[in-house]
């Protein structure tokens, strides 16, 4: 099991590693239910709103993203000047309320207007997440947290369609709203009562525009920082793109729409399967090592589906096979390539929180919704652009550290103890 790192807690509660987990795991599934509990009912979403062009519903997705991507420019600067836990709070809140504006919103301008706010709200979870872990874990041991987060971070998208879809038997589709509202206000109080301040007072900074800027500039000014947050990028584009488009693959394109919820779980069980199995591998093969072989696989394996799809041809069974050995591969990048991106970010972990995500979900959802509007009746326009978004994240990882490919772990770990030892080198 995980040890909490050393560094000192605030006032207030101090959980066990197994609960702190657990409340940070619950904590990114915020943004996951958001988007996924949702899928089942775009179409009914759109009926009763008047919306009949089909590509049009993606935009309660893709706004949602948008306002996720903005919103983490703010909290990460709060949360280095006022502390994780209040700015937690205030961000939970307002996703609280917001769910509920939702469900009565009387026109879809409104509902989208509404969806990009709470987007921007659940981006209080996914930056204060990673900062506190940054906070408690370095390291071997920071990656194995954010695997075991990603692992019940990944589990939801299993669970989650499907309870949409239940929802939808007993109730109109602004029911899944008050339940998202209902899942803010238990993690929000979950988190008040038992989460302690994780930043140390030495670590508070200014709102100043000097200050702001001084973090600003170490971030993007980080090779590494920045190198490993386009990589990821990437290969979020591609999932955004998946999310965007499986609706339409599985009802317009293998015309089963009653198997949305069996389809999205049969391909996002693997991927929790394989976070599990990552925060293992970390631990025996090193950071490096891990994340970029998985890059290389997600790459490789994006491209065969493709290509397997466009010259042989496949039913839903191949479709789902391949998506979930190409969206498992994701979860040996995902948390590695975040910790890498935070790993010389102790100082300004806010600020650097807020910018990767700001950059990682900007621009994964442009990608991904351009390739999801590419969308022309078959599966071939997203397997193609998935496979794009494979090779840019090879290229963005070659660029970033060229010298340290596929680097073992008792090698990271020499390295590490040199740099510590000397460190003007």
């Amino acid at each position: 099991m995980v040890s909490l790192h050393s560094s000192p807690l605030g006032s207030g509660p101090r959980p066990g590693a197994r609960e702190t987990i657990a409340l940070l795991a619950g904590l990114m599934a915020l943004n996951a239910v958001g988007i996924d509990a949702m899928i089942p009912a775009l179409a009914d979403i759109a009926g009763h709103l008047g919306v009949t062009e089909e590509n049009k519903r993606q935009l309660i997705i893709v706004a949602y993203t948008l306002g996720f991507g903005f919103g983490q420019l703010f909290w990460g600067p709060l949360a280095d000047r006022f502390g994780r836990k209040p700015v937690l709070g205030a961000g939970i809140a307002i996703y609280t309320a917001l769910s509920f504006f939702c469900s009565f919103a009387p026109t879809f301008d409104a509902l989208i207007v509404g969806r990009a706010l709470q987007g921007a709200a659940a981006a209080s979870s996914r930056v204060l997440v990673m900062a506190m872990v940054r906070d408690l874990f370095e390291g071997e041991a920071m990656a194995r947290v954010m695997s075991l987060v990603a692992m019940v971070f990944m589990v939801i998208p299993v669970v989650a369609p499907s309870i949409g879809q239940l929802i939808l038997t007993v109730g109109p589709w602004q029911t899944i709203f008050w339940a998202l509202g209902g899942y803010g206000l238990m993690i929000g109080l979950w988190s008040f009562f038992r989460l302690p301040e994780t930043l140390a007072p030495a670590n508070r900074r200014t709102l100043g525009l000097s200050d702001l800027a001084e973090g600003a500039r170490a971030v993007l000014s980080d090779r590494q920082s920045i190198g490993y947050t386009l990589a990821q990028t990437a290969l979020f584009t591609g999932l955004i793109a998946y999310i965007s488009s499986i609706q339409q693959i599985v009802f317009d394109v293998f015309r089963r729409p009653e198997l949305i919820g069996l389809v999205f779980g049969a391909v996002a069980a693997p991927m929790a399967l394989a976070s599990f199995t990552n925060s293992k591998l970390v631990g025996r093969f090193g950071l490096r090592f891990v994340a970029h072989s998985g890059v290389a696989v997600f790459a490789l394996l994006a491209l065969s589906h493709a290509l397997v799809a466009t010259f042989v041809g496949e039913n839903l069974i191949g479709f789902i096979v391949g998506q979930a050995l190409v969206l498992a591969s994701f979860s040996f990048c995902a948390a590695n390539m975040n910790t890498l991106a935070m790993e010389r970010m102790a100082s300004v972990a806010g600020m650097a929180s807020s910018l990767q995500g700001v950059i990682s979900s900007i621009l994964a959802a442009i990608g991904g919704f351009a390739i999801g509007q590419a969308f022309n009746g078959t599966q071939l326009p997203f397997l193609w652009g998935l496979a794009i978004c494979g090779a840019l994240g090879v290229a963005l990882v070659l660029l970033t550290e060229p010298s340290r490919l596929f680097e073992p772990l008792q090698r990271s770990r020499a390295r590490a103890a040199s740099l510590r030892a000397h460190p003007a080198e």
